[in-house]
């Protein structure tokens, strides 16, 4: 038997199950607001590596039930770019369709001028809601004219109390941690419940 990776496995799907950015996501908090009105704004999640970005967009675009469409600005040129936005306009007058599409571009900071500047239309007229991640300041990455139409948010690094509450997580409800080996090591960090 084959598993995903432990990261994979233990991806939050709701924003209950989402651990860390209480700031941004706590009860009252920018992205709450948005996801529970229903009118989510372009926007650049800006943090560390491993701080829940991309996990942050997809679970937008599952509460919102609207289409979600992914870039890696890595892997992804202009030809992917308008591809993906003819896909997305075709969403957008779609009748059955509930809300604006969402396009996730992660590393969008790795994106040229000009592949940023193939998404400012649809950024513009409302076609695309485009949530991007990045490591890097967005002020020195991002083109001006596509900073100016998306908020900036900054993700920080989880801290002991998030990390500690993540390895609780795993060790309860991952498959793999069930086994006597892992039970015995939560058992000694005072996770689990003693073991015959």
């Amino acid at each position: 038997m084959t598993f995903q990776p432990l990261a994979e496995r233990l991806r939050p799907k709701s924003l209950d199950e989402y651990i860390g950015q209480r700031h941004l996501v706590g009860p009252g908090a920018v992205i709450r607001r948005m996801i529970e009105s229903g009118n989510i704004a372009s926007f650049i999640l800006w943090g560390p590596p491993g701080v829940g970005k991309t996990t942050l967009a997809r679970i937008i675009a599952e509460q919102t039930k609207v289409p979600f469409y992914t870039l890696s600005a890595v892997t992804s040129g202009v030809k992917d770019v308008r591809d993906v936005l003819e896909r997305c306009k075709k969403d957008a007058q779609s009748i059955f369709t509930k809300g604006r599409p969402i396009l996730f571009i992660d590393e969008i900071h790795r994106f040229n001028k000009s592949q940023q500047d193939s998404l400012l239309g649809a950024v513009e007229n409302g076609t695309v809601t485009l949530i991007g991640a990045t490591t890097e300041n967005p002020s020195f990455e991002v083109i001006r004219p596509l900073l100016s139409r998306a908020q900036v948010y900054v993700l920080q690094s989880l801290d002991k109390e998030d990390l500690l509450q993540l390895l609780e997580h795993a060790i309860h409800t991952d498959p793999i941690f069930q086994d006597r080996e892992c039970s015995q090591i939560a058992q000694y960090l005072g996770f689990a419940p003693s073991v015959a």
